[in-house]
């Protein structure tokens, strides 16, 4: 159990670190665009960022939740689930937090991705 909990953690970890990179890259990107920022500036702005900061805490966090799930999950079944529920979370998040569209295909796809990982993860478990 806490393994699944490990991997639930992974996924979460992954796509909130995506999430809060990209409301830091808005910052820099706007600071850059009021300022004129050079490519040097802009790394040290990144550095100096909290969002982005916190974005790659949560990659770190991810990844240490990751390894840890892999010790009771077979890769071909943790790691599709890895990247399709981080990617679904960041394609709400995306949508809810940070006011992006989505389209019809967009939504079809993230339902035909998590019914493909539930296909492959069922088969994994009666196999096993």
């Amino acid at each position: 159990m806490i393994h699944a909990i490990s991997l639930a953690v992974a996924f979460v970890m992954a796509g909130t670190s995506s999430l809060i990179m990209k409301v830091g890259a808005r910052a820099i990107e706007a600071e850059h665009r009021a300022v004129g920022l050079s490519l040097l500036a802009s790394i040290k702005s990144a550095l100096l960022n909290p969002w982005i900061m916190g974005g790659v805490a949560c990659g770190a966090m991810s990844l240490a939740a990751y390894g840890f799930a892999l010790r009771r999950f077979p890769v071909s079944l943790a790691y599709p689930i890895l990247v399709s529920m981080s990617y679904t979370l960041i394609v709400c998040g995306a949508h809810f937090w940070l006011k992006e569209q989505l389209n019809v295909w967009q939504i079809v796809g993230v339902g035909m991705i998590l019914a493909g990982v539930w296909i492959v993860a069922s088969g994994m478990v009666k196999t096993a």
